[in-house]
């Protein structure tokens, strides 16, 4: 028994392009060699679909996280966005506190940049995309 990734491109008409994992890797560390010229000046939705697998087959979905990738007009990681994110992210981690002078105020900071990053950086999947993410992961596509 092991864990896994897949990674699904989705695009605009909602057809699935498996990325594999090592160029998506490549990808997100800035390789110049890794280009999608498809893509390039384009937000792209993505899912990224973590498994379990026995002898090699995936058995389970332990998750699926849907977000999108920004491209330059060279086909990259638009590392500007990618850093943007990243800052969100971290955000993100700030627990919410209570305003020592003003105890009735609540620095909420955290829960606004999750709404941000949200609506910024995920996207909520179709019926039809969950379903075929389900059969293109365990060979039914």
């Amino acid at each position: 028994m092991g864990t896994g990734i897949r990674v699904f491109f989705v695009d605009e008409n909602e057809a699935l392009k498996r990325i594999p994992l090592t160029r998506y890797e490549r990808l997100l560390g800035a390789d110049p060699e890794v280009r999608f010229q498809e893509y390039a000046g384009k937000r792209v939705r993505y899912a990224l679909a973590t498994l379990e697998f026995v002898n090699r087959k995936p058995v389970e979905i332990v998750s699926i996280q849907y977000s999108i990738l920004s491209f330059d007009p060279s086909g990259r990681i638009d590392a500007g966005e990618l850093e943007k994110e990243m800052k969100l992210g971290f955000q993100m981690l700030q627990t919410s506190t209570a305003d020592l002078d003003s105890p009735n105020v609540i620095n909420a900071k955290d829960r606004f940049a999750m709404k941000r990053y949200h609506d910024q950086y995920t996207w909520t999947p179709s019926s039809e995309v969950e379903r075929a993410v389900v059969e293109a992961i365990f060979g039914k596509m």
